[in-house]
């Protein structure tokens, strides 16, 4: 069964991004390009135009690609389907924290999946670039910059609506520590000022197969 989180509101990214950071070893081939210092985060400048604006519709994109985010309207609700609530072979680790935050894991205690939802005034993204902005997500919680994310993230898929057919275009990295594997992927939707992401976090388990099971059982939902 997948339940909506509907009731809860959004919030920043800048307060679970330190939460994030501190549980993934930075070491190995990937994190050898993340530098220790983080970037100076710069909130976008608005310019102003003569140029007619094109304002979407209420109606919802049949998927979710990174140039279909733009189609969406400025009040859609944007937020997790929480699939894992009543799911066998998983558990709560974390309940909601309050900040946008919560936190499941398998029962054999090898993995966990953490996500996050809420808007991301304090994010560098791009307007207009979901992809770019998804990267700028990921540069927040490994300390990096948008630009060496890009040259090292992945685009992955989401679930979309539940039940539905079409897919969510995230970014995603993984990294390794010995027998610890961890995958984060985002994804920032610009039209809307929010974004979300999940990490899975696994010791002797199946990260990949355990991404694709959250995947499948937490499907992004868009409310108009």
């Amino acid at each position: 069964m997948t339940r909506s989180r509907s009731a809860r509101p959004l919030f920043r990214l800048a307060a679970t991004a330190i939460v994030a950071v501190s549980v993934i070893p930075l070491s190995g081939c990937l994190y050898a390009q993340i530098p220790t210092d983080p970037p100076a985060v710069q909130e976008p400048t608005p310019t102003a135009s003569d140029a007619p604006i094109d304002e979407p519709t209420g109606d919802l994109p049949a998927e979710l690609t990174f140039a279909a985010g733009q189609e969406l309207p400025a009040t859609a609700y944007i937020e997790w389907g929480d699939g894992f609530m009543t799911a066998d072979g998983w558990e709560s680790v974390s309940p909601d924290d309050g900040n946008g935050g919560w936190t499941y894991g398998t029962t054999d205690g090898t993995c966990t999946a953490q996500f996050w939802q809420g808007v991301t005034p304090d994010v560098p993204v791009v307007p207009g670039d979901d992809s770019a902005s998804s990267d700028a997500i990921l540069g927040a919680l490994l300390q990096s910059t948008t630009e060496e994310i890009t040259g090292l993230a992945t685009t992955g898929e989401f679930s979309y609506q539940v039940g539905g057919e079409g897919g969510v275009e995230n970014r995603q990295v993984t990294g390794e520590d010995g027998e610890r594997t961890w995958i984060i992927a985002t994804r920032a939707f610009t039209a809307t000022g929010v974004g979300l992401y999940v990490i899975v976090d696994c010791t002797g388990g199946d990260a990949n197969g355990i991404l694709a099971e959250v995947v499948e059982r937490n499907a992004v939902v868009v409310t108009p």
